[in-house]
């Protein structure tokens, strides 16, 4: 059975950094992408960053690009959110969502059927 964990995150000052994990489990193939999303107190899920797990390739929203850096180790079924300058802005519950039959490339508006349960980061000083 597929399944997703997150964790890694926490409270963080204004400018401080942290790395979530998105353990992956339970899935027969590479032909997957992994999506961060995430959603503050009172707005909606937002699409942040994505990564097919398979060959690689990688898509961030503009309100992430040069903060956050996503990865993938596949040794350890395992893909990570580096977010760096983080700003009080960025408080939220962040979860990782999994999109299957994705050979190439990944997209933040695509069918993604698994989700881990969140992590919350609040960032504040």
């Amino acid at each position: 059975q597929e399944q997703l964990v997150e964790s890694g995150g926490g409270l963080v000052q204004p400018g401080g950094s942290l790395i979530l994990s998105c353990a992956a489990s339970g899935f027969i193939s590479n032909e997957y992408a992994i999506g961060w999303f995430r959603q503050a107190p009172g707005k909606e899920r937002e699409g942040i960053s994505c990564i097919n797990v398979g060959e690689g390739s990688t898509y961030y929203e503009d309100f992430v690009k040069g903060r956050f850096t996503i990865s993938r180790d596949n040794t350890k079924d395992t893909v990570y959110l580096q977010m760096n300058s983080l700003t009080p802005e960025d408080t939220a519950v962040y979860s990782c969502a999994a999109e299957t039959g994705v050979l190439a490339g990944c997209r933040l508006h695509g069918t993604y059927d698994y989700w881990g349960q969140g992590t919350q980061v609040t960032v504040s000083s």
